[in-house]
């Protein structure tokens, strides 16, 4: 090749690269103005595979817009010392994303205004009240029990609330069924829960934790570019999943009308019916021991326990048409299933229960509200600023009650 080729192949090269380069400074200027951010908010974590991550802040914006901020310790809370301070109650949350609660401000979350209204009725005389959020997105029992015992429990709780969205909770207790390698889970083995931390050995938690991946988080704290990447790779994760739902769902009840007969009930679903098979018999199993032995190891730390059970948006639709026809669609005879076995099984191990769904869906039905949702998605989707503060009250209705003090 002569010189003079080489010599315009060199031009042509460095053109294409401050090309790429004017282009990747243009849309880091235009995203900036338009304030777009997707920062890191999770990191690994060697115990329960995800985390949040310490110190993080900024916009999220998949439900709503939010501007957020994770404290040192890696919760999404105010600060707080681990020293319990003199005539104070601390009440450990325990959770998954309704706990977390990026989507609305923290001062409208459900646990911040609990706090408020506990102080106010005076649930603990003499006491002041602290509410320490340990909830994490896409967290199963399972990673709860972790939390306390490893995080939860150094903070000498009082008292500990395990919110449980059925959801998801229960099917996120199964490898099988959550359809991921890259977090713990336990089995039960005659009875005895044996935890599984293969998590640990898998493509996804090695790169997470490896020199380049770091490299690449703190690319990513200051480029809203490559920011938008990572969005872009979660979207197409989530449509991923989506459709590893659809494929693993089932058909509906065979007495449904031919027009329906085209959809399938996915795995989120099949919460409202009797278990059909072993992984979800094996499921609603493991869940349930993980409860009991959250509950004992609680107890075993001299504190109280308390399980709340959220609502998820079909059961709280302010329509009961919408209602009845999910209910015909698959097959269902009660939106409330997965809440009334959580209270007979919470019944016979004495465990304390507060159920939230059925005293929301009356207000929704009442005053012809959603309680999930935002913007255009509204009915879908996470609890919204009322949905968190009907929570509240009714939380505090029965802790400020003189019976349960």
């Amino acid at each position: 090749m002569s010189s003079t080729r080489i010599r315009v192949r060199r031009k042509k090269i460095v053109l294409l690269f401050f090309s790429l380069a004017f282009a990747l400074l243009l849309t880091e200027l235009f995203l900036r103005l338009i304030g777009y951010s997707y920062p890191l908010f999770y990191v690994a974590d060697y115990d329960r595979g995800v985390a949040l991550r310490p110190g993080a802040a900024g916009l999220y914006q998949r439900e709503g817009t939010n501007y957020v901020r994770i404290n040192s310790a890696g919760l999404r809370d105010r600060e707080h010392a681990q020293a319990k301070p003199p005539d104070t109650v601390r009440i450990a949350l325990l959770g998954d994303s309704y706990c977390e609660a990026l989507q609305v401000p923290q001062e409208q979350t459900f646990w911040w205004l609990l706090q408020q209204k506990l102080e106010a009725c005076n649930a603990f005389p003499g006491k002041h009240v602290e509410i320490l959020n340990f909830g994490v997105s896409g967290y199963g029992t399972g990673q709860e029990l972790i939390t306390f015992e490893r995080e939860a429990r150094q903070y000498s709780p009082d008292l500990v609330i395990l919110l449980l969205t059925t959801n998801n909770d229960i099917s996120d207790n199964l490898r099988a069924l959550k359809m991921t390698d890259d977090i713990p889970y336990f089995t039960d083995r005659n009875g005895e829960l044996v935890p599984d931390n293969s998590f640990r050995d898998s493509a996804g938690f090695r790169w997470r934790t490896s020199v380049t991946n770091r490299l690449t988080e703190g690319i990513r704290d200051h480029l809203r570019t490559v920011q938008l990447i990572y969005y872009v790779h979660m979207l197409a994760k989530l449509k991923l999943a989506d459709w590893r739902n659809r494929k693993r769902a089932t058909e509906p009840a065979p007495n449904q009308p031919a027009a329906q007969t085209q959809h399938l009930i996915t795995v989120d679903n099949m919460i409202y019916l009797e278990p059909r098979d072993e992984n979800w018999r094996e499921a609603w199993q493991v869940t349930e021991g993980l409860i009991k032995r959250m509950h004992d190891e609680v107890k075993q730390a001299g504190a109280n326990f308390l399980v709340v059970v959220g609502s998820n948006p079909v059961q709280v639709d302010p329509d009961p048409a919408v209602r009845q026809r999910f209910l015909d669609y698959i097959g269902a005879k009660d939106l409330f299933y997965p809440n009334l076995r959580l209270e007979q099984f919470a019944s016979r191990q004495q465990i304390p229960l507060l159920d939230l769904a059925p005293r929301l869906q009356d207000f929704a039905q009442q005053h012809k509200v959603y309680l999930h949702g935002f913007g255009r998605d509204i009915g879908n989707g996470h609890w919204n600023e009322q949905g968190h503060k009907l929570a509240a009250e009714l939380m505090a209705e029965k802790m400020c009650s003189a019976e349960n003090r």
